[in-house]
This record gives structure tokens, sequence and C-alpha cells, in this order.
């Protein structure tokens, strides 16, 4: 199991919902963290107050990350700020719910740009350093929808299964680097994304409740200091998608 103190996290879609948990998650491990995101300054300048709280040394960048120069900014700023990046975590992402007869394909680009083209570009910006260090993590934020289709449409079932897939190609080509490349699977987390969808009903968990946000920072935190897990997919949710 490795320690995390001192590490460096880059958390992206960090200013609130799941990748704010995480990047809490990770500075009570012991991390540094920079906080991305894309429009909510207060909200991710909330985040990195609450993470400086610990100790840690925080800092919010915006960028768009599903841009090659959007992507390429962030990670340079992280490595002038803080250092190398020794943990990934891709969780950036958006859900454009409508009827399917109404989707188009600027939402199927938009869509796979945002939620999957993303992770492809920080994955190559870092793996580089992370392969030299001889230690990384990274963490891709799927979701059930990649399991069982979902609740928000084909757009975004296509994009959190390409992250899966995503994930077992860098696992099996990193796996003799030290790096670790692992993904998460929520569903129904009690987040922004969901509390405007009628169709994310409590009633599809067999549990019945919405997850916290912070149970996917805790599992987080374990594949982070994990030595051994690498290529999986961690599903949580509630039961409703059982392997």
């Amino acid at each position: 199991m490795s320690n995390l103190e001192n590490r460096i996290a880059l958390v992206t879609g960090a200013s609130r919902g799941i990748g704010k948990a995480i990047a809490l998650a990770l500075a009570n491990a012991g991390c540094h963290v920079a906080v991305n995101y894309r429009n909510e300054h207060d909200a991710a300048r909330k985040v990195v107050d609450e993470i400086r709280k610990t100790g840690r040394v925080s800092k919010a960048i915006p960028d768009d990350v599903s841009t090659p120069s959007g992507a390429d900014h962030l990670v340079g700023e992280v490595e002038s700020s803080f250092g190398e990046v020794h943990i990934l975590v891709n969780n950036a992402g958006i859900a454009v719910s409508k009827p399917i007869e109404d989707l188009n394909v600027q939402d199927w680009q938009h869509t796979l740009h945002t939620n999957l083209t993303s992770a492809f570009l920080l994955i190559q910006r870092v793996v580089r350093t992370m392969k030299t260090g001889r230690w990384g993590r990274i963490i891709n934020l799927s979701s059930v929808a990649a399991q069982n289709g979902g609740v928000i449409g084909p757009h975004y079932a296509a994009s959190k299964a390409g992250l899966i897939g995503l994930t077992h190609s860098y696992a099996s080509l990193l796996a003799k680097e030290g790096i670790t490349v692992n993904a998460i699977a929520p569903a129904l987390i009690a987040t922004d994304m969901i509390s405007g969808n009628p169709n994310a009903s409590t009633s599809r968990i067999p549990m019945g409740v919405l997850g916290s946000p912070e149970e996917i920072g805790r599992v987080a935190v374990m594949l982070a200091t994990s030595d051994y897990i690498t290529g999986q997919t961690i599903s949580v949710n509630g039961g409703w998608y059982m392997t």
C-alpha cells in the first residue's frame, strides 16, 4: 500500500459534487490537490479553502479539458505550481438529458469530447512523467450507464463505456511501469447532475437511496493507495448493477 503523503493530485471537474468529494478525500489522505473547473469559480475557490484547512497546498485552475490546448495548459499550470502529477482523476463530465429523438450530432460530439476525449488528452499529457518516476495513479469516472444504459441517453452511456475501454488499455500497457489505471462507476449519487432528471429515481436502486459523493471519495483514495489493483471498474451503485 502506497503512502499518499505529499503526492500531487489533479482532479478535473472538482468544483462540486463527486469531483469535490474526491479532491477533499485525497487531501485528507495527504495529497496536495489541483482543483480544475470550467465555470464555477466561486465554488472552486471554496473547495481550495477547504483543502488548505487540512494543511495541504491547493489551487483552483480553470481550463476546458476537452480541448488539447486546455488539457496541455492545465497540466502545465499544475507542474509549475506543484510539480509533476502523481495522481490524475478524470472526473470532468456533462450529462445532456433529452428525448432520444431530439439528440443530434452536436450533443453526441460535445458529450464524447467532454467525457471521454478529455481523459485521453490528460493521460497522454501526464503519462511520460509518471513513467519516469515509476509511480502513478489514473482514476477515470465512468458510470453505471456504461454497464446497463443508465437514465440519460446513448451519447452519455457510450462516453462512459469508452472510459472503461480506455482504462483497460492503459492499465495493460502501463502495468509494468508502476502506474495503475482504474475506473469508478457510480450510480445515482446525490449531486446536481441528477437533480433535474425525472428518470433518476431511487426506485431503480435496490437499496432505495441515493449514494453520497463521499462514498466515491473513499473509493478513489483506496485506488490511489493500492499498488496491486489495476484495470478494474469499481461499481458504487447501491446494487443497481451487479457483476
